[in-house]
C-alpha cells in the first residue's frame, strides 16, 4: 500500500467556518477522513497536512519527491489556498520533483471569482486540476491522480 500525501494550504484551517457561502460547513477534519476513505478504497493510505506558512509547503513537496522516488508515495493531492495566485516557489517545488504527480484542487471556481484569482502558479506544474466542486472536488482528485500514477507506472 501506498501513500497518498493531502496538502492544504493557508486558511483552509478554517473550513466549515469561513465564508460558508462559498466554502461550505465542511471542515478540514472532515475533508481529511472523507479523504481517507476514498484512498483507502483505492487501496492506499492518506496523509495529510496543513500549513498557512508557505516554506512549510515546500518542505512538504520536496520530502514528497524523495519519498515518491523510493516508492512510498502515489503522489499529492494540493490545495494552495492563496498561495497558489502568488507562489512562484511553489511552482519550482512541484517542477523539481518531476515526475511525481501533483493534483491541484480548489472548492471553489476560481476562474468565476475575482479576477486575481484567475491565474495559478501552480497549475502549469500540475498533472491535473478539479475546481469548482466543493469539497467533492478532493474525491475527484484522489481518483485522478491514482489514475496518473497508474499511468505512469505503466
Amino acid at each position: 500500500m501506498s501513500t497518498i500525501l493531502l496538502l492544504n494550504g493557508p486558511n483552509l484551517n478554517l473550513l466549515g467556518t469561513r465564508e460558508p457561502a462559498v466554502y461550505g460547513a465542511t471542515t478540514l477534519a472532515d475533508v481529511e477522513a472523507m479523504c481517507s476513505e476514498v484512498a483507502k478504497g483505492l487501496g492506499h493510505s492518506l496523509e495529510a497536512f496543513q500549513s498557512n506558512h508557505e516554506g512549510d509547503l515546500l518542505d512538504q513537496i520536496h520530502a514528497a519527491g524523495r519519498r515518491f522516488k523510493a516508492g512510498e508515495l502515489v503522489g499529492v493531492v494540493f490545495n494552495p489556498g492563496a498561495f497558489t495566485h502568488t507562489s512562484v516557489a511553489l511552482f519550482d517545488a512541484i517542477s523539481g520533483v518531476k515526475p511525481m504527480p501533483v493534483i491541484e484542487v480548489h472548492i471553489s471556481n476560481v476562474h468565476a471569482r475575482e479576477a486575481f484569482r484567475h491565474h495559478s502558479y501552480v497549475s502549469p506544474a500540475a498533472a491535473g486540476i478539479v475546481v469548482g466542486f466543493g469539497t467533492d472536488g478532493y474525491r475527484l482528485a484522489i481518483e485522478g491522480l491514482v489514475r496518473k500514477a497508474s499511468q505512469l507506472a505503466g
